[in-house]
């Protein structure tokens, strides 16, 4: 609980039913739409799924029900600008403002509920942003009930209390916090058409269909077998301990996030990688092969790869996650989607391209530039989200004030 006193004098502190567009029904929860009433096309429902912290979320594949089961289910609509809040856990509580996206009639599930504010009493937006802080988060989680699945219900989402300053200076704190997402979207985008891109000099470069300036000739291709050979030595008890990730490849195993289950029986038995060695991991759907930069052991179970002769690390590192590798793989090994173990004679038939080492590099540093130019753009996403999050930390709470002239009220008064 939040002392009031904490908050500028001119600012209130409310519960979410107070500031209900109806008070006595506080606000609707979505139907119960059953698998069997689901349809391709008809009347669109919004779930979970669709509300992120603040943002509504579009996914590829949409769910409809048709207008007999609209009527007969005797559905609520949904209103462009209605506030949704997730009652489910992962976690409960997340809000967002439903956009127009385009359909004529909209719907939601029951674990959704639909908030429709006084907006003479508070911006939407503002409330929305409030309901993205940690003590929100935190007041949802302690009134959820439930003992299979976690869930909020609507009388206690309505106790929440968030403070309140005036509507002018909730339109203001709104306009100040929208105008970072709008730099965190387009940023986003940017990001995007550069994801697209890279993947798009992937499955060009790494397969020979578009080449270098300089370089002609058609590829060879090779077994796998022919290029990388399993590589074992064991009795390594004093090395660090290493986990192949999907999206980090080999790191240390304290580098994991959550709890990390250490090996009871000791690592003796356990296999050297060295920095530049290739290892074949367990039931990957991602190509299976990860790079390790790391000198120190790896589980028995792993298959360690070194290559026959000088190649360029980062060409092949690139290959063994693209489209063409993954698919190859996935057609020499039958039953790879249902948890087979990707052995080494599984590897060593599939064939993979064998450029000179010269194209090899060129092409590493194409891809490299451009994984560099997106590192470079994420890391300006997150530093845009952790400048959001220190604005609401103050603007949310009335620690810092923005300056309001008569030209200000004028504006915000939309």
């Amino acid at each position: 609980m939040i002392d009031k006193l904490k908050f500028p004098k001119e600012w209130d502190y409310r519960t979410i039913a107070d500031l209900a567009e109806n008070s006595k029904e506080l606000f609707d929860d979505g139907d119960w739409i059953e698998a069997e009433y689901l349809t391709d096309s008809g009347i669109r429902l919004v779930q979970t799924g669709n509300i992120g912290e603040g943002i509504f979320k579009a996914k590829d594949k949409k769910k409809y029900i048709s207008e007999k089961s609209f009527k007969l289910l005797k559905c609520k609509e949904l209103n462009v600008g209605d506030i949704l809040i997730c009652r489910l856990a992962d976690p409960a509580g997340r809000a967002c403002i439903l956009p127009d996206i385009n359909e004529d009639k909209i719907i939601t599930s029951v674990d959704v509920s639909i908030y429709r504010p006084n907006d003479d009493l508070v911006n939407r937006s503002f409330l929305v942003a409030s309901m993205t802080t940690s003590k929100w988060f935190n007041e949802v989680r302690v009134r959820c009930g439930g003992s299979t699945r976690t869930r909020i219900a609507r009388s206690e989402l309505g106790k929440i209390k968030i403070p309140l300053p005036p509507l002018p200076e909730q339109r203001a704190i709104a306009k100040v916090l929208g105008s970072m997402d709008k730099a965190i979207n387009a940023n986003n985008q940017l990001i995007a058409q550069k994801e697209l891109r890279k993947k798009w000099l992937m499955q060009n470069l790494l397969t020979g269909k578009k080449r270098l300036n300089g370089f002609g000739g058609e590829w060879k291709k090779i077994g796998a077998g022919e290029l990388f050979k399993s590589f074992t030595r064991k009795g390594f008890e004093n090395e660090e301990l290493l986990s192949a990730t999907q999206d980090r490849g080999i790191i240390p195993r304290n580098q994991l996030e959550g709890r990390v289950t250490m090996p009871s029986t000791g690592i003796k038995g356990y296999k050297l990688v060295e920095p530049g060695d290739f290892i074949i991991s367990l039931r990957s759907f991602q190509g299976g092969l990860e790079y390790s930069y790391h000198r120190g052991v790896v589980s028995p179970a792993y298959i360690v790869l070194k290559p026959k002769e000088e190649i360029n690390d980062e060409f092949y590192k690139q290959y063994y996650k693209s489209y063409e590798f993954i698919g190859r793989l996935a057609t020499a090994v039958i039953g790879i989607r249902d948890g087979k173990q990707i052995s080494y004679n599984d590897y060593c038939i599939v064939k993979i391209p064998h450029p000179s080492l010269e194209e090899q590099t060129a092409i590493a540093q194409v891809l490299q530039a451009a994984d560099k130019e997106l590192n470079l753009l994420k890391a300006k996403t997150d530093k845009l989200k952790e400048q959001k999050k220190g604005m609401m930390q103050v603007l949310l709470t009335g620690k810092k004030r923005l300056k309001l002239s008569k030209h200000n009220f004028k504006d915000l008064k939309g």
